[in-house]
């Protein structure tokens, strides 16, 4: 009787942990849905406020490495204006480090402006609510255009050194 219980509370637990990073990676999407909706309303606060004070934002131009301070004076005047930009995620992935309290995840994303374009970054868990430490927006370039678009980018200024 006594193993039959130990198994099943092994079992429960098992169970239980294993239920644990979908409900992990449905809260990073609705923090991921929540911060591209706040861009999209121009709610800068609540924008600024799912990143890490640490954070670090890369945009899609190799100048673009801002902290999250440096990333909030550049954005401000946009979402000034009352919308910043809309991104929508179309497809999302997540994964988490043993620690249960690091994420990565990466998103293909539907933009206005840019097209297609895809955003990587890492969450962390602080103070129980997920917050982006970094994240990086690029815009895929198919491989059959690559050799063009690499001409391009050596001509480009290059990145903060």
């Amino acid at each position: 009787m006594r193993i039959g219980l130990w198994f099943g509370l092994l079992l429960c637990s098992a169970l239980a942990t294993a239920a644990e990073p979908p409900d992990q990676a449905k809260q990073i999407g609705q923090v991921l849905d929540d911060w591209h909706q706040a861009a999209a309303t121009a709610k800068l606060d609540r924008y600024f406020g799912h990143f890490t004070a640490d954070a670090v934002f890369f945009g899609t131009d190799a100048t673009e490495r801002w902290t999250r301070d440096e990333f909030r004076k550049y954005a401000k005047p946009h979402f000034d204006k009352g919308k910043a930009w809309t991104f929508k995620a179309t497809r999302r992935n997540v994964a988490f480090g043993k620690d249960g309290a690091t994420a990565w995840f990466d998103e293909m994303l539907e933009t206005p402006h840019l097209g297609p374009a895809r955003g990587t970054g890492v969450m962390v868990l602080e103070g129980g609510s997920w917050k982006i430490a970094q994240y990086h927006l690029c815009v895929p370039i198919p491989n059959e255009v690559f050799d063009q678009v690499k001409k391009i980018i050596e001509k480009a200024p290059k990145g903060k050194e």
